[in-house]
Formats: C-alpha cells, sequence, structure tokens
C-alpha cells in the first residue's frame, strides 16, 4: 500500500512537470523575443535584449530620456522625475511637508508611510498617462524618482538644505532607508517607484560655485559623516540608483570618480543598481572642471568610472534637454576608441535591468502596481497624511505660556506677515500640484471659527531687493502698528520661502546669493516690523518658515512663542492652526542645530566639519539639535543596570520609562547620544538611537533601544573603520543638550 502510494504521487508529479513544460514553452512561443519571456531571469532577459540592439540603440539608451526601439517594441521612456515631497508632474499630487520638515518629524514609520503614498500616486500617474501615449513616459512621467536627497546639510546658508532629512548621518541614514523602502516596496519581484540616492557625494553647496567646485574633506569627515547615509541606502535600503553629485572629491570630478562609483559604491557596498548623473554634469567635468579636454573624452571617463546614465545635456548648448549632437558626442566617444563595447554593454544593462525591475517590459496583468489608477491619486486619505506629516513636523521653539492660545480670552488676532497667505511658503522646492491647499492665514481663520475676529496684514515683504525698491514706507508701517494694538494677540507669519533659498538661481535680494543665504539672521525688513508690533506691548507668536536654520536671537529674547513651521506641504495651514489652538500638542524636533549668529559658521567653502553641527560645535547655540517644546511634560526613569565595560562584538541594550506628567497627551522624542573618548578627534557627541512614541497624560511607557557596539565604529589613519577603546558616556534625553539620563562605560 505504501509502495502504491508513492508510484501515485511520483506520477502525479510527472504529470504535473509536464504540464508545466508545456505550458512555459506555449507561453515563451507567444513571445517575439526570448527579453519579452516573465519567466525567465532578469540577467537572461536583460542579455538577450542587449545583444538584440544595434550599436545606435545602445547608445541612444545612455540617455535618460531614452526614445523608442519600435521595432523591438520597446517604447519611449524618461528616468528624470521627481519626489522629494510628493510626485512632481503636469497631474494633481499630494504635497508634502518638505524634506527638512520630514527630518523634523523624527518618525521613521510614518515617513515609509509617506513615501509609500507616493509611489501610489507615482504608479496611479504613470498608468494613466502611457495608457494615453502607447505605452511611452516622458519627463516628469516615469516612475524612477531623483530622490531622496540624503546629502549633509552642513551649513544654514546652503539653499537646498530644505531638500534634506538635516544635519545628522544617523537620522538622515534612518528616513533615507525609510523613504527609500516605502517608495520601491516589498514585492519580491518588482520595484514599485525606483528611488535614487542623490548626490554622490560631499555635496551641500555653495550654489553658485557647484558646477566646478572642488570638495577636499578631511579623510576623516568623509567617511563619518558625508559617506554613511549613502552607504545605508545601498546596504539597508537596496536603493536602485544613485546620482553622481556636480562638483568634485579631490580633484576628481563625482560623475567621473571611480573611487565613489566604482570602489566605494560596487566592490566596498555592493551596490548592483545604475548611477546616473545629475542634470548636464557630464558637461561639467570637461567645461568647467577642466578635468579632460573634449565631450568625448568626458563621456568616456564617465563610463568607465562607473555612470550609467546621462541626465539632461553631455554637451553646453544651455537648454537642458539633449541636443542632436549629444547623440553624436556618444557614438564619435565610441568610435574614437574612447569606451569600448564591453563599457557600452554593462552600463545599458545596468538601466534596463532596472526597467525591468519596474515591470515596464511585462504584460500588465502581472505587474501588481499596472493595476492602480486615478482614484487613488490625490485621495483625501493622502491629504490627511500629509495633514499628520505637517503636523508632526512643527517644533515649538519658545512658549512662555501664551499657547495654546485661550478661546475665552481672545477675540481679535492679528495674522502679518508675509508667508501668512502664501503658497510658495507652504511648498518649498521640488513641489508638485496640489489640488488644494490651506495657507497658515486660511488655517487660522478656519480654527477662530466665528466667536473670534481675523484681521490679515501683510506687513512687509520678506526681503528686500538689493535696490531696496520694495522697502515698506513708513504709513505701510504705522498701519500695522495701529491695527496690532487694537488686538488680543499678534500672529506674524515670516521667515523664507523657495524664491530666496534654492537651487542655484539668480537671487536679486539682500542676504541671497544664487539660491544660497549670505547670512542666516531673518531678514532685516521683517525684524524692523517685528521690533514695531513689540513696541505695542501685545503679545506676538512668531510661525517661521524656512528651510534650514534661522539665527533669531532678538525674537527669542522678546517675543512670547516661537514656531518652527518649515515649509509644510498643502495642508500646512490647518497643522499650524491646530498647534496654535491647542488641537495638536506640537513634538517635532530639529533636524539641524540653530546657531545665534552668521558669525558662528566656518567659512562655506570649508567641507571639513570643525566647528560644524551639534557632533563638532563647541559655542553656545540658539537651539540645540533635537530641541522641541510640548505643551505636556515628561520625566525619564532608567529601566535596566548597564554594564560597566563591553567588548566589540557585544551590544548595549537599555530600557527607559517615559511618564507623561503634564496636563495633555502628547508626544516625545526619545534621543540616546554617545559621547566618544576625550582626547580623540572624534564627534563630541553623536545620536546613535532614537523614537517617538505618543503618552497619554498620566500615563507611562517603557522603551528599549539597542546599540551594536560595532555602530560605534570610526575613521582611523589607516583607512579603515575601528571601534576605539576607553571611556564613553550614554545619555539619554529630548535633545543633544538634554543629559537627563547618562551612564558611562568602557570599550575594552
Amino acid at each position: 500500500m505504501i509502495i502504491n502510494n508513492k508510484l501515485y504521487i511520483n506520477n502525479i508529479l510527472l504529470i504535473l512537470l509536464c504540464t508545466l513544460t508545456i505550458t512555459l514553452c506555449a507561453y515563451k512561443s507567444n513571445y517575439s523575443y526570448p527579453f519579452q519571456n516573465p519567466a525567465l531571469s532578469y540577467e537572461e532577459r536583460v542579455k538577450d535584449l542587449v545583444s538584440s540592439m544595434t550599436f545606435e540603440e545602445k547608445i541612444s539608451q545612455l540617455l535618460a530620456d531614452a526614445p523608442a526601439i519600435p521595432r523591438l517594441d520597446i517604447p519611449a521612456y524618461s528616468f528624470r522625475n521627481e519626489c522629494l515631497h510628493g510626485v512632481v508632474s503636469s497631474y494633481f499630487s499630494t504635497v508634502f511637508p518638505q524634506s527638512i520638515g520630514m527630518g523634523a518629524t523624527w518618525d521613521v514609520p510614518l515617513i515609509r508611510k509617506e513615501a509609500e503614498v507616493i509611489a501610489t500616486e507615482a504608479r496611479a500617474q504613470f498608468n494613466d498617462y502611457t495608457t494615453q501615449h502607447h505605452g511611452n513616459s516622458d519627463i516628469h512621467h516615469g516612475i524612477s524618482f531623483y530622490a531622496p536627497n540624503i546629502n549633509i546639510d552642513r551649513d544654514p546658508r546652503w539653499g537646498r538644505g530644505q531638500e534634506t532629512y538635516g544635519e545628522d548621518p544617523f537620522l538622515t541614514s534612518r528616513l533615507g532607508v525609510a523613504f527609500i523602502c516605502g517608495l520601491q516596496g516589498d514585492n519580491p519581484k518588482y520595484i514599485k517607484a525606483m528611488a535614487c540616492a542623490k548626490h554622490f557625494a560631499v555635496y551641500s553647496g555653495p550654489e553658485p560655485l557647484r558646477h566646478q567646485f572642488d570638495a577636499t574633506p578631511p579623510e576623516r569627515d568623509l567617511y563619518d559623516t558625508y559617506l554613511p547615509a549613502f552607504e545605508a541606502a545601498v546596504r539597508n535600503g537596496h536603493v536602485g540608483s544613485v546620482m553622481g553629485a556636480y562638483s568634485a572629491l579631490y580633484g576628481v570630478p563625482d560623475c567621473a570618480n571611480p573611487f565613489l562609483l566604482t570602489k566605494l559604491l560596487r566592490k566596498k557596498w555592493g551596490f548592483s543598481g545604475f548611477v546616473v548623473s545629475d542634470g548636464a554634469a557630464i558637461v561639467d567635468i570637461w567645461a568647467y572642471h577642466k578635468y579632460v579636454v573634449t565631450p568625448e573624452e568626458a563621456v568616456a571617463a564617465a563610463l568607465k568610472a562607473g555612470c550609467d546614465l546621462f541626465s539632461s545635456a553631455v554637451t553646453n548648448t544651455g537648454s537642458g534637454q539633449y541636443p542632436s549632437r549629444d547623440f553624436a558626442v556618444l557614438a564619435k566617444a565610441a568610435k574614437k576608441g574612447l569606451i569600448t563595447d564591453n563599457e557600452i554593454d554593462t552600463a545599458v544593462m545596468r538601466t534596463l535591468e532596472a526597467r525591468f525591475r519596474l515591470g515596464l517590459f511585462d504584460p500588465r496583468s502581472l505587474v501588481p502596481w499596472s493595476k492602480i489608477t486615478l482614484a487613488q491619486n490625490n485621495t483625501p486619505e493622502n491629504r490627511a497624511l500629509a495633514l499628520k506629516v505637517a503636523r508632526e513636523s512643527i517644533v515649538l521653539l519658545k512658549n512662555t505660556g501664551v499657547l495654546p492660545l485661550d478661546r475665552e480670552k481672545i477675540k481679535r488676532i492679528l495674522v502679518i506677515g508675509p508667508n501668512a497667505n502664501s503658497k510658495q511658503a507652504l511648498l518649498g522646492n521640488y513641489a508638485g500640484k496640489p489640488s488644494d491647499y490651506v495657507t497658515i492665514l486660511d488655517g487660522i481663520k478656519q480654527m477662530a471659527g466665528t466667536n473670534i475676529k481675523v484681521i490679515y496684514e501683510e506687513g512687509c515683504p520678506l526681503a528686500l531687493k538689493n535696490d531696496s525698491s520694495n522697502n515698506p514706507t513708513s504709513i505701510m508701517m504705522a498701519k500695522s502698528v495701529a491695527i496690532a494694538k487694537s488686538t488680543d494677540v499678534i500672529i506674524y507669519v515670516g521667515g523664507l520661502d523657495a524664491t530666496l533659498e534654492n537651487e542655484q538661481q539668480e537671487v536679486d535680494y539682500q542676504g541671497f546669493l544664487g539660491g544660497d543665504r549670505t547670512r542666516i539672521e531673518l531678514p532685516s525688513v521683517q525684524k524692523n516690523l517685528l521690533k514695531a508690533l513689540y513696541s505695542t506691548g501685545k503679545p506676538i507668536i512668531f510661525v517661521n518658515c524656512s528651510g534650514s536654520a534661522i539665527a533669531m536671537q532678538w525674537e527669542n529674547n522678546h517675543l512670547q512663542a516661537i514656531l518652527q513651521a518649515w515649509y509644510p506641504g498643502e495642508e500646512g495651514g490647518e497643522a499650524v492652526a491646530d498647534v496654535l489652538f491647542g488641537n495638536y500638542n506640537p513634538a517635532g524636533r530639529l533636524p539641524v542645530t540653530f546657531y545665534k549668529s552668521t558669525k558662528q559658521l566656518p567659512s562655506f567653502t570649508d567641507y571639513s566639519m570643525k566647528g560644524r553641527t551639534y557632533r563638532y560645535f563647541k559655542g553656545e547655540v540658539l537651539y540645540p539639535f533635537g530641541f522641541g517644546l510640548s505643551y505636556t511634560k515628561f520625566s525619564y526613569t532608567w529601566k535596566d543596570v548597564l554594564l560597566k565595560a563591553y567588548t566589540i562584538n557585544d551590544t548595549i541594550k537599555f530600557s527607559v520609562q517615559v511618564s507623561n506628567i503634564g496636563q495633555m497627551g502628547g508626544d516625545e522624542v526619545l534621543q540616546a547620544y554617545i559621547q566618544y573618548p576625550l582626547g580623540m578627534r572624534l564627534p563630541l557627541k553623536e545620536l546613535r538611537q532614537f523614537q517617538r512614541i505618543h503618552i497619554e497624560k498620566n500615563q507611562s511607557k517603557i522603551v528599549t533601544f539597542e546599540i551594536p557596539i560595532e555602530q560605534l565604529q570610526k575613521w582611523n589613519i589607516n583607512k579603515d573603520r575601528l571601534v576605539y577603546r576607553g571611556k564613553y558616556t550614554l545619555f539619554v534625553g529630548g535633545n543633544s543638550e538634554d543629559r537627563r539620563l547618562n551612564f558611562s562605560f568602557n570599550i575594552q
């Protein structure tokens, strides 16, 4: 009986195997080329496709706006799309807070959820667009994105600091990986939308010099500050692509740098995706860095170094688009023998594999994301998530008790300032197109209701033009002061917007240069208005919108409350109003240090970390990294007895009980820092773990952290990484200067 059962099972298996073989053969026969067969591996399909392409067709696929190959049924595809905080396209998209605001949430699961929603909207738009355009995509309509920006915001003058998650490598790594994983999804076969970690590497201004700038940081800073987030993106996030920067590192342009693109990225970290140049960065290699003489030599240097795809022009036409001679330059470089067939094939295979992994060559019925429609784009649920992110991003910097606003006592509010009714102040740069938005003025009006009168005045411009032609008159100032005297509280909404701080751009305003700031103080025209309003004796709440730190020492010393709102996205006005009126207890934490003045900053062109960020700055700051107030209070208690000594293979494990001892439920962000042995050129302190939690009043939660000792590795003179022996201190609190709990230990 047992033998008969075995024979029966074997016969069934044989029948199933034969059926499967026949099915696969029939399935395969439906395709003109093997690469079209989804049953084959990606490697087999890519090799077959490349072997089927002519030389000219291969060359054409090295451009980020890859043309169609009709004879192979390959549609046109543009790799150039943006989604730093929402999809940028001709469609309406949900616009989340700018990346620096995402950094201020310190909420890893939330940022992953946001990226998942962005990927869904990206697929919805892509599916609709390609259906209408016979499978072809165009710029800002693909599902390969130039995001996230995981550069380190080392200096608040940098206009693109708003695109980053802040100044800390660990926080940036955690949030960057969360965004990448959320965008790309966890399907074992298909990527939902492809992420791109940029700009690799050591890139953070000055903007006007970026096309010829040569960054020369000390090697310790290269390995301990500028590279960790990119390594995490590759090793932990499995990011699909990496973008090379405009600038050079140690004299070699980043997009032609074999040390960065091959030795580190591929050989050491195991990166298997494709590398794309920043827009027209290939031009910089020959025209501005003068690294080579001709465009042909530039494309050859880039390909040999490991850059696979050229974004925007390789010749300096100034158009930003591909002139016909770009194709000719690539072809000429190959025919001159500057690049080999194998190098071309390698680059083309990497970019084509990305398209295979996105499911772009497979029947839509096999790709789960192909079923997403515009019904899932820009939904009320997505807007609700944008509101949640905006609420979590807001940082309460000062509060003497005026907040939350008392509805029983306040009857007249003056909302004044250049950002109060500004859409631009909500969006930041690289923003999509919201179908609707709530300015801060609108949010306050809606929250105030019918019993509180809200009066609005613009008051002054964001900044004075270089010729001072937009300076407010004395009559305008007097009007603002007169109105202020008749109100119960003043809400001043100012700061900056992305017309002043941005990616390289001409800015004709005092205190700004080419997208960067020349000074980090609040523009003088705004400070003058604030001083005039202060003279009325009325309480002033300052809502600051900016993409990085503002030096606001006078404001901190004189105003009753200060909120940092960043560029809070389409729902920013409602989020700010929720905090002002106490519907939401603020718990955002600073992802950057707020200095007291520009004088505290080193030279902008110096890429050494000495004197920069909370990790190396020794002076007194205005608001420390990780800082943020709440409408409630929290107490901390150790729940473990930690060891006095650890070895390299150990893990520091500890638990902290956090209790809400105030009068309102709210979030707390626990932050664990390590202080390294003294006498070495190591950071003064460094974030090593964090977690955002919600606790109702009179309740407690226990949070457990683990810090592997190997996580404390640092650069050493042998160009390797090791854990230094000696005495360390672990401290846990609510910001980088809060040592409520601390414990010293030795690493042996």
